[in-house]
């Protein structure tokens, strides 16, 4: 990890000082994640905190995105100086870390009467929801696997009717893992589409304005398969093909979530005969 250190001059207050580590400062991490959360705290809470500060920050990132977070716009939001701020979070890095965790909250309750496919559609469809909502989550920069507590409970509301499924130990783990690649890869390819590609306006193009243009390109001779999915596609489209279903997933997402679930009750099944 590298290690900052205040610096009055760089626009966002940082100075980057030393190296002494390449990998990320775990405890510290854990340290800031968990800050307050300890049982058995008695008397008032103090003025700041590390809650308050992720709190501000991210009312500035679902404002003006992740770019707009500094230590200085977080002290101006609350009415502290900058190096107030220091006494709790002591890097940038930090700072964001703690702001994700926060701005996840706390994970969708689940239908978990021995239907997984259902449970874990639903939580893959509220992950879904929130990376919609805040976008700017997947520009967060993951040092390490997660150890805040909103996010260790997200993991842990998945690994539930992963294990009641019957995966066990690392299998339940990996499961969740690929599943969560598999939202948080199309929300990053959904977000850099329509971000990329944008009016005169300034507004980012459709999904079916952007379908066309492709469409008006592909000469079957030479994209025989583009040519014939882009033509399933807009008959779909113009049969009303829902855009969402009951639990929250569009078609590309549901379709992937589907078939890897396919695929983990099939090993399951084949790991009981054995």
């Amino acid at each position: 990890m590298t290690y900052i250190v205040l610096d009055c001059g760089d626009d966002d207050g940082w100075r980057t000082v030393a190296r002494e580590n390449k990998g990320p400062d775990l405890q510290r991490s854990i340290t800031l994640l968990w800050s307050g959360r300890a049982p058995g705290r008695r008397g008032p809470r103090p003025q700041l905190s590390v809650e308050r500060i992720a709190q501000a920050a991210v009312r500035i990132a679902d404002a003006n995105g992740l770019d707009a977070v500094s230590m200085q716009r977080v002290a101006a939001e609350l009415g502290y100086s900058t190096m107030s701020l220091y006494n709790h979070v002591p890097s940038k890095d930090l700072l964001l870390e703690v702001t994700a965790d926060v701005a996840a909250g706390q994970p969708p309750e689940l239908d978990e009467v021995g239907d997984t496919r259902r449970a874990v559609r639903q939580w893959v469809g509220a992950l879904w929801a929130g990376f919609q909502t805040r976008p700017w989550l997947l520009g967060v920069p993951l040092g390490h696997a997660p150890v805040g507590p909103n996010q260790l409970a997200w993991l842990d509301r998945l690994l539930r009717p992963l294990l009641a499924a019957g995966l066990v130990g690392g299998e339940a783990r990996a499961a969740a893992l690929h599943l969560t690649a598999i939202v948080r890869g199309l929300a990053q390819i959904s977000l850099d589409m329509t971000g990329g590609h944008q009016g005169d306006d300034g507004f980012p193009h459709g999904e079916a304005e952007l379908a066309r243009a492709v469409a008006d390109l592909l000469d079957p001779q030479s994209y025989p398969a583009l040519a014939a999915v882009h033509a399933a596609e807009a008959a779909e489209a113009a049969g009303g093909y829902e855009g969402v279903d009951e639990d929250g997933l569009v078609p590309e997402l549901a379709f992937g979530v589907d078939r890897f679930l396919d695929g983990v009750e099939a090993w399951i099944a084949r790991s009981r005969q054995v």
